[in-house]
Order: C-alpha cells, then structure tokens, then sequence
C-alpha cells in the first residue's frame, strides 16, 4: 500500500506523484468492489423473485381455498332446507331441489371472483343417483384450460351415528382447480422436473342437517 500524501507535499511534482499512486492504487480495489456488488446482485435477484412469486402464489391459493369452502357451506345450508320427496325416483337424475344448490355454489364462486365472469353458466351437466349421491359438473369456467371443470357433489344422505338417535344431513362437496404460479418460475431457473405440481385440485365440504 502507498504511503499517504503529505500536506508539506500539496505543491509542486512530489504531490502530483504521490496522488497518481493513490489513484492506481484504489481505482482497481473500487472497480473491484463494484464488480462483486453487481455479482451478488445477480444471484440474489432470482432468489429474491422466488420469494416474491411464492409469497404471492400461496396466498391466492389460501384465499381460492377459504372461497370454496365458503360456497361449498352456502350450498349445504340451501340443500339442507330442500325436500327430499324428488329425490325417492331412481330415474330422476336431475332433482329440482338439488338445482337450486348447484346455483347457490356456483353464484357464490361467482361473486368472490373464483369463476371469471362471463365463462362458465349453468345448468351443470349431473351424474347419479349414486344411492342419495349425485355430482355435477360445469365446464368452461377457465377459458385457459377448457378440460377443467367445476366439480359439485351432493350426498343427501349422510348419516351421523355419534348421537342417539341418528342423524340424516347433507354434505355439500365442491372441486375446482389452482393452477400455480410458482412452478412456472421454478421451471425458469432449473429447466425439467423439480417436483412441483403444476395444479392443485382443491376439495372442500360443507355438511349440514336436514331440516325436511
């Protein structure tokens, strides 16, 4: 390391010298130091948007999960006030009364924004009876993936033995898919299989008492 300038060498050539040592001195360690800071920079930045991503992703999939939820237990409490009495025909495989509980989930998915407005539309499409089960399905709610549907069972005729006498509900079961983020920025930094999951099917139920 160069000595440091004297004051008693502010003038004349031996200042001018000492200071051009200074400057090839530490102009190199500066550039250096610039040098390793854009560096770290670099591989912290796509650490830094992982995070970010991530953060962001798991929180949508908390929030569409807790939505589901939500309409799957309006749906139970509207099926659980429905007669039973069209539902007794082994041929009736679209009761009216389980009509209105598909259209009591699918508004509320609906309005907290889980279906994008103006895709998919009612009537679901049913399958059943399976005993006092049926399922139906809605197409065309994610115009990304067309294959996707949202899933609503509805069993009529769940049986809770835990107390005397028995009791007879509903339980309100509703499917629909999370397509995550993250995995899209994972495949960005490691090309190939990491392990993710694409997709999530979240699966959430309501069960209620049967008030008829």
């Amino acid at each position: 390391m160069p000595h440091r300038c004297h004051r008693e060498q502010s003038e004349g050539p031996m200042y001018l010298a000492c200071t051009k040592r200074m400057q090839r001195f530490f102009v190199p360690l500066l550039r250096d130091t610039q040098g390793a800071a854009i560096l770290e920079f670099a591989v912290a930045l796509p650490i830094l948007v992982v995070f970010v991503v991530g953060i962001y992703d798991f929180s949508g999939a908390f929030d569409q999960k807790q939505k589901i939820e939500q309409a799957a237990q309006e749906g139970a409490i509207v099926a659980g006030a429905q007669p039973m009495s069209d539902l007794l025909a082994s041929s009736n495989t679209n009761p009216a009364s389980l009509q209105a509980v598909t259209t009591a989930v699918y508004n509320s998915l609906l309005g907290s924004g889980v279906l994008p407005a103006g895709t998919c539309t009612l009537p679901a499409t049913a399958t059943g009876p399976s005993g006092l089960t049926w399922t139906y399905r809605i197409s065309g709610c994610n115009p990304a993936h067309s294959t996707d549907n949202l899933v609503i069972t509805i069993n009529r005729g769940w049986v809770s033995t835990a107390t005397v006498p028995a009791v007879v509900g509903t339980v309100v079961t509703v499917q629909y898919t999370y397509y995550w983020q993250f995995n899209s920025v994972i495949q960005l930094l490691f090309s190939g299989p990491t392990g993710y999951a694409a997709t999530t099917n979240l699966i959430e139920s309501a069960t209620v008492h049967n008030q008829v």
